[in-house]
């Protein structure tokens, strides 16, 4: 996880912090064959090079980002939880809670579904 200190200490909300922190670490010891990664700013997880999942913070909200294929895969999951999405990501608000159930079934769904990908995103 010290991949990701210098992003988290980047948050000035501590509040928002502490919540990208609870998820970052649930990500890891929920999935610790995945590997931690900064891209693009952002902080990820990878399965042999591969893109699984990735998180941001915004003033309002968290973004989760499981590619185009796992936004369309759950709509409905993500739509239940009451949250909003775009093609790329969904957004849970900080005072909403977080639907782990639906975050670990995106990314058992992304590992085996890019269990042959040899690139880090989709072609």
């Amino acid at each position: 996880m010290e991949v990701f200190s210098t992003y988290v200490a980047g948050i000035d909300n501590p509040d928002h912090r502490d919540r990208i922190e609870e998820v970052l670490k649930w990500v890891a010891n929920e999935f610790p064959n995945l590997e931690p990664v900064i891209k693009w700013n952002t902080p990820m997880f990878a399965n042999q090079g591969t893109f699984i999942i990735g998180f941001s913070t915004a003033k309002h909200h968290m973004s989760v980002s499981p590619e185009l294929a796992g936004i369309t895969h759950f709509a409905d999951d993500i739509a239940d939880a009451g949250y909003s999405a775009t093609k790329g990501l969904f957004r849970i608000k900080w005072n909403e809670p977080v639907n782990y159930e639906l975050i670990k079934k995106m990314i058992e769904f992304t590992i085996q579904d890019k269990i042959e990908c040899k690139t880090f995103w989709r072609k």
